[in-house]
């Protein structure tokens, strides 16, 4: 299948890791070296470290600096604005609440915005909320569309939610109109989005954004180093290939793995790329 470089754009989550320096970063490499390395070896890249904290200007300036024109930078909105609590227990009274998140909201905008035309998609990772956080997806969703409908427009969004019940027309219907795309994520609790798209439309805007995270203790069980690929996964990358046809068909596509879903996330996406660009 053959695509405009455009077209599909992957790579992993976050440029840093145990054991890439020498699996995949050249041998005695400085962290201070890794991002413009990385950028000559894929187009895109995923910011993992903006869930735990804002990054300063200073940051994201040399994020611009050290990648060359055309690079995509996509990012997670701070744990902040889309979590709220303590340790794992988010705090639903604060989630996406315009007085509690609003300033956090605001200065991560403002410098994700240093990165012009690099900036790519800014996701929304929701954590999985029982129902003593909300108690639908109904109360949810009344929570996420006034925050996406005040979002400045210069930026493009993509929403991840963890409950398999939420997936489905409502949630659609208002990211469609959000103009936001739904985050098809892979992740040991949740369905593989192959199942959602035999009964759903799973594109919601101009674009798509993929995740492929896995399943963190059975990677860990058996690495500490992510230096190499621990855990098969190759009838499931065969399934998302299959899907990603249809979708890169319709929209661009942003696609990130993470090294907890096989044990080395460069790898993981060259194979998936090898697989969908296969006829």
């Amino acid at each position: 299948m053959t695509l405009p470089a455009d077209r599909f754009l992957y790579g992993t989550s976050s440029w840093t890791a145990p054991g890439w320096v020498g699996s995949f970063y050249p041998a005695g490499m400085k962290p201070g070296e890794f991002l413009a390395f990385y950028a000559t070896q894929f187009a895109t890249v995923e910011a993992d470290n903006t869930y735990y904290a804002i990054p300063s200007r200073e940051f994201v300036r040399g994020w611009d600096r050290k990648t060359p024109d055309g690079f995509v930078l996509s990012a997670k909105f701070p744990r902040s604005i889309v979590h709220c609590g303590e340790k794992e227990k988010p705090n639903p009274a604060r989630v996406l609440v315009p007085e509690v998140v609003g300033k956090d909201t605001d200065r991560f905008l403002d410098v994700m915005r240093l990165l012009g035309p690099k900036c790519g998609p800014l996701v929304l990772q929701f954590p999985y909320f029982n129902q003593s956080c909300f108690a639908s997806a109904g109360a949810f969703l009344d929570r996420l569309d006034p925050f996406l409908e005040a979002l400045p427009t210069d930026f493009r969004c993509a929403v991840e939610v963890r409950n398999k019940e939420w997936i489905g027309p409502a949630l659609l219907d208002l990211l469609r109109r959000q103009r936001a795309a739904l985050v098809l994520v892979d992740i040991a609790y949740m369905p593989h989005p192959a199942d959602f798209a035999r009964e759903l439309d799973l594109v919601t805007t101009d674009f798509s954004y993929v995740r492929l995270i896995g399943d963190r203790k059975a990677v860990e069980a058996k690495t500490e180093t992510f230096d190499r690929i621990v855990l098969e996964q190759a009838e499931r990358l065969d399934r998302w290939a299959k899907l990603l046809r249809d979708i890169v068909s319709r929209v661009q596509v942003y696609t990130y793995a993470n090294n907890h879903y096989a044990g080395h996330g460069p790898a993981t996406i060259r194979e998936l790329a090898r697989l969908l660009h296969e006829d």
